[in-house]
C-alpha cells in the first residue's frame, strides 16, 4: 500500500524532462515527469505486456533511487549478522525486488493528482524530505514525504525512502523481514523476494464509469 502510494505520487507530477541530480526537490519531480512520459508512449505496449512496466521501472526509476542504502537499512541490526558472501546476492535481488514492487503498484496507477511543497534550502545538508500531497477526487487526501539523500562521493542526490501518512517504506519492510531473518536467516529473506519477484505483473481493472 505504501509503496503503490509512493510510485503514484512520483508518476502524478509535472516537471522537466532533464533529471537535475544536484537538486532534490527537481530530482523527484524530474523523474516523475520523465517516467510518465514514456509510460504514456508506452501505453498500448503496457496493455499488451504488463510486463513492460519492469523495463520502464528499472530504466527510468531504479537509477535515481539509492536501492544499496535501502537494502541495508532494511536489514537494520542483522546487518552484521549477515555473512559479507551472501550481502552482494541480497543486495541484487533487493534491487529486482524493488523494480517488481514499483511495477505490480504502477499497475494500480489511475492519474492521480500531486502537489509539492515549496523547495526548502539544502545547502549543506546531507539528506532532505520532499513533501508533497496526493489529491484523488474518490479519497481523501494523502499526506506524502521522500526521503533523499546526498551522495558524498558524487554530490548527487537519491531517494531512499517514503513515508505516506506517518508509515515508513524501509521500517514496513524491516519489520516484515525482521522476525524472518531472526528466526530463519538472509537465505530465507532472498526466498521471499525471489518468490515475489516471479510474480507476473498486472494491471489494476479500470472501474467503468456510469454516465
Amino acid at each position: 500500500m505504501v509503496i503503490s502510494l509512493w510510485v503514484c505520487a512520483i508518476f502524478g507530477a509535472h516537471a522537466a524532462q532533464t533529471i537535475n541530480e544536484e537538486n532534490p526537490y527537481e530530482l523527484v519531480q524530474d523523474v516523475a515527469m520523465k517516467t510518465f512520459d514514456r509510460m504514456k508512449e508506452n501505453q498500448q505496449k503496457i496493455e499488451n505486456d504488463p510486463e513492460v512496466l519492469r523495463t520502464i521501472m528499472e530504466e527510468e526509476l531504479l537509477p535515481h533511487i539509492d536501492y544499496q542504502f535501502a537494502a541495508f537499512m532494511v536489514l537494520g541490526k542483522h546487518f552484521k549478522s549477515v555473512p559479507k558472501a551472501k550481502l552482494s546476492e541480497y543486495v541484487s535481488v533487493f534491487r529486482q525486488y524493488l523494480i517488481t514492487t514499483y511495477a505490480v503498484a504502477m499497475g494500480y496507477y489511475d492519474n492521480q493528482d500531486v502537489e509539492f511543497e515549496p523547495a526548502a534550502s539544502y545547502a549543506d545538508k546531507k539528506s532532505v524530505t520532499v513533501r508533497a500531497i496526493v489529491k484523488d477526487p474518490q479519497r481523501p487526501e494523502i499526506n506524502i514525504a521522500f526521503k533523499v539523500r546526498k551522495d558524498s562521493r558524487t554530490n548527487e542526490w537519491k531517494a531512499y525512502d517514503m513515508v505516506a501518512e506517518g508509515i515508513s517504506m524501509l521500517n514496513s519492510k524491516r519489520s516484515e523481514f525482521e522476525s524472518i531473518l531472526r528466526q530463519q536467516g538472509i537465505d530465507e529473506v532472498i526466498k521471499l523476494m525471489n518468490d515475489k519477484i516471479a510474480e507476473p505483473v498486472q494491471l489494476k481493472e479500470r472501474e467503468e464509469t456510469a454516465e
